[in-house]
């Protein structure tokens, strides 16, 4: 199947219906083995296993958000294999992404060490329209399998993110289902926010107009 094409969008639905829906592409990077495809599995199906293979290259899931009332919000989730930041795909893979989600392992400290370098690699090769970098929010996963460690010193995380621009960072972990609902939502209402800000073209002739054929018109959460 081919995957949805990487673009964010508005689309007006109707006047009758006074929904709107909009279409976002959310990257989730990290290191290999920071639990990036059991975060999205949790999120999107409420799904947890011990074993996954490694993701090679990327993959795709969709995530359908009713945000409220009058908005409905599809999330297109990118969940881009650890070792791509060594290759040279990873500015297609980034292009036209609103939002990400950076991940490490509590248990490794080499995965947090390696975020800087992931976030860095973001912000060279994706921005927004109005030029500035897109918001990342910082996963500390599997966070149900650190007693000590590095989670002794998790406080320091709030300095970390201001200086590394990232919007806000969470505790979270697939397996205890903890913390990745939260980091979703703090990371979608920052890119609507962003997106208020953005002038988004109208629909040419190809675009879906619904109702046009009947002559109506269409119409623990830390942050930083």
């Amino acid at each position: 199947m081919r995957p949805f094409e990487p673009f964010s969008c508005l689309l007006v639905i109707s006047a009758a219906q006074g929904k709107k829906e909009h279409l976002y592409k959310i990257l989730v990077i990290g290191d290999l083995g920071t639990g990036k495809t059991s975060i999205i599995k949790r999120y999107v199906h409420q799904f947890f296993s011990p074993h996954y293979r490694a993701t090679i290259g990327v993959d795709f899931a969709l995530k359908v958000l009713n945000w409220d009332n009058s908005t409905t919000i599809r999330l297109q989730l990118w969940d881009i294999a650890g070792q791509e930041r060594f290759g040279n795909m990873t500015r297609v893979y980034y292009k036209e992404a609103v939002g990400a989600f950076v991940v490490f392992d509590v248990t490794r400290l080499s995965t947090f060490e390696a975020v800087q370098m992931w976030k860095a690699d973001l912000d060279n090769k994706v921005l927004l329209p109005n030029g500035k970098a897109i918001p990342a929010v910082l996963l500390a996963n599997k966070c149900d399998l650190a007693s000590e460690g590095f989670l002794g010193n998790i406080n320091q995380l709030d300095d970390y993110c201001r200086e590394k621009g990232f919007h806000a960072w969470f505790e979270t972990s697939a397996k205890e289902n903890i913390g990745i609902e939260e980091a979703a939502r703090s990371l979608v209402a920052k890119i609507l926010e962003n997106d208020e800000t953005i002038d988004h073209p109208q629909p040419d002739g190809d675009g879906i107009r619904v109702g046009e054929e009947d002559g109506r018109a269409p119409k623990k959460t830390k942050c930083c």
